[in-house]
């Protein structure tokens, strides 16, 4: 999968010269928490966020007039607060490499480039949807997460026994268990009784680590 295949596409953006009110207005409006910033060529110059207007906000406890304060919000620019070292990522990405530049980077989205162009925005948001559907979360099944030691072809013979039984594997995915010499298998499947998955799972050598309807 990759990253243009989830991007949010023609997000919502602003200039540099656009007011800190303005641009909040502009992001409770559109209910985003991040703005890329364009120059009038269409350029992306920097990317403000929601914490970084809210900061630059004047405190409750101010010793200015309310006057004096709005004179000096009223002031303050985009282009003041943005980030201007943006990270990007282009459209053609694997989407794992992108939740691995945001975890990496402790940052919540991404532009996305085509080329010197932006065309989208990738954001937490956007993965754990796709963590849903890996994991089926709106699929209803029997949902089994089993230990397992890392060798090879025991995904094959998993399958291979739940097809063999009815079971229509709705999700399955791999996770590394304790250490490296063992795994979690994380599946879903519908069209088969529990007792006969715990009867594969006992034939594999599995060891079951939850085992549930939902």
């Amino acid at each position: 999968m990759l990253v243009k295949e989830r991007m949010t596409r023609h997000p919502i953006t602003i200039t540099p010269d656009v007011s800190l009110h303005e641009a909040l207005r502009i992001m409770r409006e559109e209910k985003v928490r991040r703005l890329p910033v364009l120059d009038k060529r269409g350029k992306l110059v920097g990317i403000v966020l929601e914490h970084d207007l809210l900061y630059a906000s004047p405190s409750p406890a101010t010793s200015l007039s309310i006057y004096e304060m709005n004179y000096l919000v009223a002031k303050i620019k985009v282009e003041d607060l943005m980030s201007r070292d943006v990270i990007t990522i282009e459209e053609d990405c694997p989407l794992e490499e992108a939740a691995r530049i945001m975890v990496d980077n402790n940052i919540g989205g991404l532009p996305v480039m085509r080329g010197n162009r932006l065309v989208g925005m990738i954001t937490e948001s956007d993965l754990f949807k796709v963590f849903l559907e890996l994991l089926g979360a709106r699929n209803p099944g029997l949902r089994v997460t089993i230990k397992v030691p890392e060798q090879q072809g025991f995904l094959a013979a998993l399958t291979h026994s739940l097809a063999d039984a009815g079971a229509d594997i709705v999700t399955l995915g791999t996770f590394w268990g304790d250490d490296l010499s063992n795994r979690e298998i994380a599946f879903k499947v519908q069209g088969i009784e529990c007792d006969t998955v715990e009867q594969i799972l006992a034939n594999l050598g599995a060891d079951v680590v939850d085992l549930r309807m939902c």
